[in-house]
Parts: structure tokens; sequence; C-alpha cells
């Protein structure tokens, strides 16, 4: 039986991964996006669900100054006496904490905060004792490696010295550390060669916590560096022992869109499974190459309908597939004024601003899909606008909305590509509801529009996939599509009502 990679796809980077009993649960990182830390539960470790977040109120996670591709970074899920922990940073605020939880989805507790540097703190219950794990202080001259103390789990406080454990195996920027006890070993295992196309995975071990640690002959254990794979960056793994004893490791990496000489990405770093096998002399390996399509050996995989294609915003709450951009202004957004329809209010904030707008997103998880939504929407004056945005961040995004522009009512696609915008093309459009759709593929968006009821649309313009990418935008993050509504300088007391919103992706593959 195969199992398809990315099991979680999307941008999802930094996984970590644990269990109670056959059940397992995995978090990723989520940067300036609010709630924050997904979590989703698994029976197989291929199907995923996202259950919940574990960061969903303002007093967990202040998001309020962060920039794009900052806020959460690299979180950790660990259990032990019936509780969830999960630990994680701040990088915003410069400071790492943890919360914890009896039930995975929630509620979270509020923060416990660390008097630790530096970040990708990772916790190992062993006993009585707990170790927290993490990296140099970036933000000083201290030693590059990896760090570790004894931590009182009720308090956070900090109760041994802090160790320089190891420096790593000649990567550079050593990081994400995870430490294991498995016989007569602890085993930590790093990441290296910082998140791009030199990431890779190495590993060392010691009869100690604190070493010294011995490097695996073999390091890097996982890296696609320098190959022509269609999966890259491979790195910042965790690892798991299945029910059956089987090990595996969960790890990001990213899919370059599959185009001839394609050497950009936009999806974001995903999360990726792979076998982890142990020599004779106990070091773990992982297969030389992972691959799109891997072999589920000993996993018991289910055929889950795993896509929701169609929000009709007929609940009372945001489903858990939606974000904000940093922590949102909640009176511009309602599910109750309009019961069955998403209420947006535009703000002074724009989609080009460090700031939270009315927006609501979803991530991009294939590179051939298509969005659509149907909007209510009769702006009254000029520089009120509302429609559905592809973004990468506030000054890589393309949008098709509805709004004023020259007294006249027009819908219009516009591009942002750094210091440079345009408006690609405007109709006039007097009709109180439009359906808007992006139609994604590898290489570029296609803009439509159409009335409700007709099945005919109108190509309004297109966008590069690449120009909106990692490697031209920067950060760490990936495409979210997102319906938002603004009034470019000054609130708008025009609602926006969105009917449904329609996720369909163009193939049954990834």
């Amino acid at each position: 039986m195969k199992y398809n990679n990315p099991v979680i796809s999307g941008f999802h980077p930094d996984p970590s991964i644990c269990n109670v009993g056959e059940d397992y649960y995995l978090v990723t990182s989520s940067f300036e996006y609010f709630p924050g830390v997904p979590i989703f539960h698994s029976k197989d470790l291929v199907n995923w669900k996202k259950i919940g977040h574990c960061l969903t109120r303002e007093s967990q996670l202040d998001l309020k100054e962060s920039k794009s591709s900052l806020g959460i970074f690299a979180p950790t899920i660990r259990y032990h006496n019936s509780k969830f922990y999960m630990i994680t940073t701040n990088f915003t605020l410069r400071k790492n904490f943890f919360v914890w939880s009896e039930k995975p989805e929630g509620p979270w507790s509020e923060p416990i905060w660390l008097d630790w540097p530096g970040i990708d703190p990772s916790l190992l219950f062993e006993d009585n004792k707990v170790y927290l794990t993490g990296t140099q202080d970036i933000f000083s001259s201290e030693t590059v490696g990896i760090y570790q103390a004894e931590i009182d789990i009720d308090t956070g406080t900090i109760l041994t010295e802090r160790k320089l454990i190891w420096e790593g195996s000649g990567g550079a920027y050593p990081e994400g550390p995870h430490l294991y006890k498995k016989n007569d070993y602890y085993y930590l295992l790093v990441a290296e060669g910082g998140t791009d196309y030199g990431h890779m995975v190495a590993v060392a071990r010691s009869k100690n916590p604190y070493g010294p640690f011995e490097s695996h002959p073999n390091n890097p254990i996982l890296t696609h560096r320098s190959s022509d794979s269609p999966i890259q960056a491979t790195g910042h793994a965790d690892l798991i022992q299945y029910k059956d004893g089987s090990w595996w490791t969960v790890f990001l990496a990213v899919r370059p869109a599959p185009i001839f000489g394609g050497k950009t990405h936009h999806l974001g770093r995903e999360t990726f499974l792979a076998p982890v096998d142990w020599t004779d002399n106990d070091w773990p390996i992982i297969q030389s190459e992972v691959e799109l399509e891997m072999d589920a050996r000993n996993l018991p995989v289910m055929d889950l309908n795993k896509w929701r294609y169609k929000d009709d915003f007929n609940e009372k709450e945001l489903d858990v597939e939606w974000n904000f951009l940093r922590n949102p202004n909640q009176e511009s957004l309602s599910l109750t004024e309009k019961p069955g329809f998403l209420t947006l209010y535009g703000t002074s904030v724009t989609l080009d601003d460090l700031d939270s707008p009315s927006f609501i997103g979803r991530r991009q998880e294939h590179f051939n899909c298509k969005v659509s939504t149907l909007l209510a929407f009769s702006p009254a004056q000029d520089g009120e606008e509302a429609g559905i945005t592809v973004i990468m961040n506030e000054k890589f995004h393309y949008e098709i909305a509805i709004g004023i522009r020259n007294g006249l009512k027009k819908v219009f696609v516009r591009r942002r590509v750094g210091s440079l915008w345009k408006v690609e093309e405007e109709h006039e459009y007097n009709h109180d509801s439009i359906v808007l759709t992006i139609q994604a593929e590898p290489v570029h968006y296609t803009f439509t529009y159409n009335q409700p009821n007709d099945s005919d649309s109108t190509v309004l313009g297109k966008g590069e996939c690449s120009l909106i990418s990692s490697e031209v935008a920067g950060g760490h993050t990936g495409v979210y599509f997102g319906l938002y509504a603004t009034g470019n300088g000054r609130d708008s007391d025009t609602p926006a009502h969105f009917d449904w919103f329609k996720y369909d992706p163009s193939y049954l593959s990834k």
C-alpha cells in the first residue's frame, strides 16, 4: 500500500508529533496568523484532521506588532501525566513559553513564560525530570549550538545551569532540536543548513543527556540538497514510534512549482512523512530520498475524504481552516448579522499594511485548484472594496474585488508585487451580487467573475505564481486565499456579505 506526500499540504512547517495510545497529534508553526499553532489528529500517521489551535486568545498570542514571517516559530508537542504540553517561541516578543491542556482540542492554558533565550524550544519528560532544549541566544554572541537545562514544568522555573550540549555536525544554523531517550542512549535530532534548499537533518547520541554527543557517522541522515527531487529543503524533523513498533519521522519540505526549470515555491513549507530504520549499532537512518509516493509498510492507511469543499457560513463560529492576519478586529466581522453569511466591514487597514485587515484566509494546498465566493456588496463611496485575494504577505498579493472607482461600481483585478502595483483590468458592474473566482495552476492564477446562476464567466486577468513565491516575496509562510474588505484609509459602514466560499481541487492528486 502507498501513501502520498506531503501528508499535510500547504503552509504547515516545523511539524512536531506525539501520541496517546493509538491517537497521534501533530502541531506546526503559524507565524503571524491567528489563531496560532494548528493541531491535527490521526490514527495512521497519513490522514490528518485539523481539530483546532493551541493559541486561540490574544492573551496567549500577541501579534499586534508582528511583521510578516515573525510570530510563532517551531512548536513542540509532548504528552505527560495526562496533559499535553506545547512549547514554542513568539519571535515578535522574543520570548519562549509553553501552554498545556488535558484535551488536545483545548482549551489550552495561559502562557507560562520562560527565562530562556533562543528559539525552537523542546521538552523531554524522563521520570521526575524535564529537559528543556533549544538554540543559542540569537541576539547575543553566545556560541552557536544546542543548549539544555532542567525545568520545573509546573512553574516554568529553570532549575539547572544552561549548558551547551552540541555544536552540530558542521552544517550552518543548528536548530529545531529534539531530545529522545531510547534504550541506553539519548538521541539529539537537529535541523541544519538553514530552512532553504540546503536544509538537512542531523543526529547525535550520548549516554548522558548533557553529552558529550557523538555525531552520526553518516550525517546528515536526511537531505535533498543538490538533487533534482520534486521535494526540496527537507529538514526540521521529529520522531515517533508507531503502535506496531515501527519508527517514523515527520519533517518539513517544499515542492517547487512543477514547471520546466521551476525553482520557486509558493505553497509554503509542508509536512512530510518517511519511515525510520535502526542499524545494528543503534543509529537511526531515514530513506535516502523521500518521494511523493511512499511505501506505507505496515501503516493501516485509510481512505478518508479530508477536503471540505464548501463553507456556507451557517455556524456561529468560523471553521478551523480559517485564520486572521495578526490579532483580529472582532467588530469588523460577523456570522450572525446576516445568518448564513460572513459579513465583513472594511476598516482603514488594507492588505498592504502590517496590521490586521478585515480578512479571513485559508491556505492554498494544491497547485491546481479553484476557489470562489458569492459576494453581495454595494459600495457607497470611493475607497470601499471587498473581494477575494491570494496573498503571501503585505507586499505580494493579487485580488479580484468590487469597489467604487471614479464614481462607478466596478469589478477589478489588482496585482501588488513589491513596490509595484497595478489595476490589471476593470469592468463596470451594476448587479447586487457577484461570483468571484481564482483558478490556480502551477504557473499562474486566473481571475474571473460571473453573475449568480450564470455559467458564463468573464476572465479579468492573470498573475504569475512565481511573483508571489517565497523566493521572490521572502519569508517563511505560504500563499493564502482570503476574503477581505477595506475602506482604504477610513472605516466603512457598508457591509460585505459573503454567502459561501468554495475550495475545489482540480485533480485528485496533490
